[in-house]
């Protein structure tokens, strides 16, 4: 830890998470309660290669101990969808057969959005802590990487702004959304923090990108390539699946 702190790729990259944590308002100070349950927290660190081996960035993500989370005091549900493969090659066959476009999106800091319901309570992170209250803790307002229900509460949370926006949950995958307003349809692929958006009109995705850029840091990666093992490529006028 001291060695990263020393290290400006890691203070830098440390620096910027610790920013989005507050940024995000994911976190405020208070007096520890008598009998808190209080959870650890670590930083975990990652060096991204670009495809030829050399260093493209350092990441640097606080993270959560879960193992002192205790069921019924500051966790409950943590179930949330996972899309099914089936669903997947559904949608991208229908797409490349009515030669729609497929975007790739990326929800930057996508656990951190979700709202907790519960009383979450963790130290202060190492390198970070306040000088002006040292013995304050961290009341977690919203999910954070590693707490068992980030990734339902994330859910929860994008559910609630697409179904506001028109979307419906398919019944037999509610990793995917569905809009239909008769003349215009999208479908939307949530897989954690990756959105795959195909439509019959293109301009409607990208109104909705706008759209929803205002809600979540959004990275627009353009059309997809790469979606869970499958490859998608342009072959011509056409799309082909691999």
């Amino acid at each position: 830890m001291s060695a990263a702190l020393s290290d400006p790729s890691w203070a830098a990259t440390m620096h910027e998470e610790f920013q989005a944590l507050q940024r995000n308002h994911t976190l405020h100070l208070v007096p520890p309660a008598p009998g808190c349950n209080l959870i650890d927290c670590k930083w975990v660190f990652r060096v991204k290669h670009r495809a030829d081996g050399t260093v493209e960035c350092h990441k640097a993500r606080l993270v959560v101990k879960v193992f002192k989370q205790r069921y019924g005091v500051d966790y409950e549900d943590t179930f949330r969808p996972v899309v099914k493969s089936a669903t997947i090659h559904l949608v991208l066959s229908l797409a490349v057969s009515r030669g729609w476009t497929l975007r790739q999106l990326d929800v930057q800091n996508a656990f951190l959005h979700g709202v907790l319901e519960e009383d979450v309570f963790m130290r202060q992170p190492p390198g970070y802590v306040d000088s002006r209250f040292p013995h304050h803790v961290c009341k977690l307002d919203k999910a954070s990487y590693g707490l068992k229900q980030s990734p339902r509460a994330w859910y929860s949370r994008l559910s609630s702004r697409l179904q506001e926006l028109g979307f419906v949950p398919s019944r037999a995958d509610t990793s995917l959304f569905v809009y239909n307003s008769g003349h215009v349809i999208m479908f939307m692929l949530v897989y954690v923090d990756e959105i795959i958006v195909t439509s019959s009109s293109p301009s409607v995705v990208s109104r909705l990108i706008t759209d929803f850029h205002t809600e979540f840091p959004l990275k627009d990666l353009g059309d997809l390539h790469f979606f869970l093992g499958i490859e998608v490529r342009r072959s011509g006028e056409d799309l082909v699946l691999s």
